[in-house]
């Protein structure tokens, strides 16, 4: 895996002060990206054990409420396996920091694929017309490590970025149609529990 940068001390994308990874590889290619650089899945610098212990050393303090991984995409299948490995490390050293993920896939599509839920719960093209369906992004053998990475999500803010619903209004999402999930209570409740946190007025 590919990464463009890290950040030691983000405010803008999760609650808290955060460490962020912006993966490399994206395959939605949203008009308007604001990150369209990372879209190249070589694009930036390959990922090593050196980042990990510099992503691990930067959690520590106590000030740091946790790790949010973006893009590109996290959850392209190039990338899923490098992003599971970290999250279980951070899980396993500091477990009550919160893992964020952004994702433009929906959490219906990953949460079938992973064998969480059924296929009959994901959306059609006609509700969601630019998202692709399910057989089109993640092979089957992936499901596992798939299933592994959203039960160590707390936080999972999905769908394409719209620039005809962009509003900057919007606490930390893009536009309209993203939404911030509580992926515990999500996969716990068996339908789609949307995190409270209230946009700017």
């Amino acid at each position: 895996m590919y990464y463009g940068v890290i950040k030691k001390n983000d405010i803008a994308n999760g609650p808290g002060v955060r460490v962020n990874l912006f993966v490399s590889g994206c395959t939605h290619k949203c008009e308007e990206c604001f990150n369209a650089d990372t879209w190249d899945f070589h694009y930036g610098f390959e990922y090593t054990d050196k980042q990990t212990a510099e992503i691990l050393e930067a959690l520590k303090p106590d000030y740091v409420a946790g790790m949010t991984f973006l893009g590109g995409e996290p959850m392209e299948p190039a990338n899923r396996g490098t992003v599971l490995e970290l999250s279980k490390q951070i899980k396993a050293l500091y477990p009550y920091k919160t893992i964020w993920i952004y994702s433009g896939y929906l959490a219906e599509e990953l949460l079938a694929r992973a064998g969480i839920w059924t296929a009959d719960k994901v959306p059609t093209y006609e509700q969601v017309p630019r998202n692709r369906v399910l057989a089109d992004y993640s092979p089957a053998a992936d499901a596992e490590n798939l299933a592994a990475l959203l039960k160590l999500t707390d936080v999972l803010v999905d769908g394409e970025f719209d620039k005809n619903k962009k509003n900057l209004r919007l606490k930390f999402r893009g536009s309209e149609n993203q939404r911030i999930i509580d992926m515990k209570e999500t996969i716990k409740q068996g339908r789609i529990v949307l995190a409270d946190y209230k946009d700017r007025a």
